[in-house]
């Protein structure tokens, strides 16, 4: 039988937050109050539905984004629980893109911390309305109305409390509705929580009714009607401040603000129906914009079932049994099981598998996604993460999702010979999973070098492999590339004269070598004269000095930057050929350079750091001390911003050693800016260490 389904009472939302605020157990909370589990899993226990990964339930964090469907007063809530840890920041971008709302979570205790700085910046980034839950009331340190001034101060948001928590630390034990104001009080039972509504103490009603009229005030600024009862005295009805705040919420303009215990159980059901009440469902937002491919037209889709479809893949997921599974949001128009669709990101037809509701790791079958809903497809092989898919006749693309460049990286060995067959395949599905994750081969050493965001993002992948395909490595540092140069000019004359029975080998080169332009590569430069070296093997003299050029005379580093010019040379009329002057140039180009001098040269990147200014000087100080030079400094609001240039090989872990020095505060930005010469003390180490590597010492 067909589901039926009321778009407005959908309801896409996702928890996020600094790690160790509460998403998870808000999440579980939920989920039992709607009553999609009978029993409460908890993250310390690794019992967590939503922490459904071994390494999850072993550290006790969330590292991918879980998706869930629950059921409250009549309206279908899709919760998409998100990691708070920076290293995977792609599972918050990727689930913020696709969702209408978030709960955004602050611990009493800690406040406005440094994960949920840059998860409200990502949620400012997609316009997605919020509400604020001040989690673990209960804990010794909560302090409420300091958590709201820091929303206020630190994220800029019009953060407005539309309940008052009663007590705090142990002494927690109800809150003041301010819409209702009523008092609802939780008295644990043996059976659990018990909910009882009484009249506001007098003690706190003073309080109360100041913290109204600031929630009226605020909402009354956002609609003139309301505004006017304000200025007249009249107090507005229950309805008209609900809609009201719903309105201003969805306009960004207003952050309503509960708070609660989630482990206690206190506060959930409250903020339950403030997600049904203020946040939007896909009918209360703007049409999805994309476009026609090749025209780039910008095209409309209204959020409906008889629209044309579009949807967005947002996530990646190997599973054992089904295959590769592909997370969608439903944009417009159905998505139904069997039908052929097309992926017009990559111009291709697909068939439509099997369609399911996720519930964690576990699965309901469905034979069409509607509308506004989440949910997953088997089937979609070549689709990936930002892909647009949709109706071929009317064809539409999506904004993409944009994620961060890895900033780390790290070589990975096999220990086999049956790991090094199957760890290709292991890094391609991880690869195709997770946008931040990227694998090369460093041509030069050999060596397979796997990126991501930072090392701990790194470790489960590594554990990953182990765990789940099976596959042992070992893990090392990844080689910086560096490369050789000469320093100096020569001029140099080389003859190659070889007999061994019939025809020989003849050839005759006179070259000068100098220092070329940095970034320039290899420029060679014919001034022969008379044709004293027929114009045939003018071409072989030049292959010759690139391939000398591939592996340098110093350290056996390709070289860069080098001018080369032949001058002179002889030939013969039946020993030479293009053999014989490749093979003379290229042992002429390597005597010239060791005669003119070499240097090692090492990659300098361009780094930009953004941190708060009272970490300015140690930040400075630390690149510093990494042979680093700090090139320019500028502040932009209560953030500093230094950029410098610093050797590669000094950059390797900055990521967990700036976070470690700014609280996490922190974060920092690399690029390749050219090459420099590596001091000579060092660059005799790092000549040494790589001439004992390659004799087995």
């Amino acid at each position: 039988m067909p589901r039926s389904i009321d778009i407005s009472r959908i309801r896409n939302v996702g928890l996020t937050a600094h790690i160790d605020a509460g998403k998870t157990t808000v999440t579980e909370r939920i989920l039992y109050f709607a009553g999609r589990t009978h029993r409460l899993g908890e993250v310390h226990d690794g019992e967590a539905t939503m922490d459904w990964m071994v390494q999850e339930q072993e550290r006790g964090i969330t590292i991918t984004s879980a998706a869930t469907t629950a059921h409250w007063k009549d309206h279908q809530i899709n919760v998409i629980d998100t990691p708070g840890h920076v290293d995977f920041t792609a599972e918050v971008e990727r689930s913020l893109r696709v969702l209408d709302g978030t709960v955004a979570l602050f611990c009493a205790v800690g406040g406005v911390q440094p994960q949920s700085e840059t998860v409200w910046r990502q949620a400012d980034k997609y316009r997605v309305p919020r509400i604020a839950f001040i989690n673990k009331m209960d804990r010794t340190g909560a302090d409420f109305d300091g958590v709201v001034e820091d929303i206020r101060e630190e994220l800029g948001a019009n953060a407005v409390p539309v309940v008052l928590p009663i007590g705090a630390e142990d002494r927690f034990v109800g809150i003041i509705d301010l819409v209702d104001m009523k008092a609802v009080y939780y008295d644990e039972t043996k059976e659990g929580i018990a909910i009882r509504e009484e009249d506001i103490p007098e003690e706190l009603l003073e309080k109360a009714r100041a913290a109204e009229a600031v929630m009226i005030e605020r909402i009354s600024e956002q609609d003139e009607q309301l505004m006017e009862k304000f200025l007249e005295g009249e107090t507005p009805g229950r309805g008209e401040c609900i809609a009201a705040m719903r309105q201003a919420t969805i306009a960004g303009d207003i952050i309503p603000v509960l708070c609660g215990a989630a482990f206690k159980n206190k506060g959930v059901r409250r903020l339950m129906d403030a997600i049904i009440d203020y946040l939007p469902s896909p009918l209360d937002l703007p049409p999805i914009i994309g476009a026609q491919k090749e025209s780039n037209t910008e095209i409309l889709r209204q959020p409906r079932d008889d629209s044309p479809l579009a949807a967005l893949a947002f996530k990646i997921q190997s599973d054992k049994h089904m295959g590769k599974l592909t997370y969608v949001r439903v944009y417009s128009g159905t998505l139904n099981s069997g039908e052929v669709v097309y992926n017009s990101t990559r111009e291709k037809r697909q068939r439509v598998g099997r369609l399911f509701m996720m519930h964690a790791d576990n699965r309901e079958v469905v034979e069409t996604l509607h509308t506004g809903e989440v949910g997953a497809v088997v089937g979609l092989g070549d689709t990936r993460t930002g892909d647009t898919i949709c109706n071929e006749k009317h064809a539409i693309v999506l904004e993409s999702i944009e994620f961060p460049a890895p900033v780390i990286g790290l070589a990975v060995t096999p220990e086999s010979r049956i790991d090094r067959d199957n760890l290709s395949k292991a890094l391609m599905r991880l690869a195709e999973e997770d946008p931040t994750f990227t694998v090369t081969t460093n041509q030069e050493t050999g060596d397979v070098i796997i990126s991501g965001m930072g090392e701990l993002h790194l470790e489960i992948i590594v554990d990953r492999l182990k765990r789940e395909f099976n596959v042992s490595t070992q893990v090392g540092k990844p080689q910086v590339a560096y490369r050789e140069t000469v320093v100096g000019s020569i001029e140099h004359v080389h003859k190659l004269v070889k007999q061994t029975g019939g025809h020989g080998q003849y050839a005759h080169v006179k070259i000068e070598v100098r220092p070329a332009e940095p970034g320039s590569g290899l420029h060679f430069e014919d001034r022969v004269t008379g044709g004293r070296i027929p114009k045939e093997y003018i071409p072989a003299v030049e292959r010759g000095v690139v391939d000398a050029m591939a592996k340098g005379p110093y350290a056996g580093f390709p070289m860069v930057d080098v001018f080369v010019v032949l001058l002179d040379g002889s030939s013969h009329d039946v020993d030479s050929s293009e053999m014989a002057f490749r093979t003379c140039a290229r042992q002429a180009f390597r005597d010239a350079c060791k005669k003119a001098g070499l240097q090692l040269l090492e990659p300098v990147m361009s780094v930009e750091v953004t941190a708060p200014e009272d970490h300015t000087g140690a930040i400075t100080g630390s690149l510093c001390s990494k042979r680093g030079q700090v090139v320019d400094m500028e502040s932009r609001g209560k953030a500093s911003i230094i950029r410098a240039r610093v050797p590669l090989a000094e950059m390797f872990g900055y990521s967990s050693e700036l976070r470690n020095a700014t609280s996490g505060r922190g974060e920092f930005t690399m690029q390749f800016e050219h090459y420099e010469a590596v001091p000579y003390a060092l660059a005799e180490e790092i000549v040494e260490a790589r001439r004992k590597a390659k004799s087995g010492k």
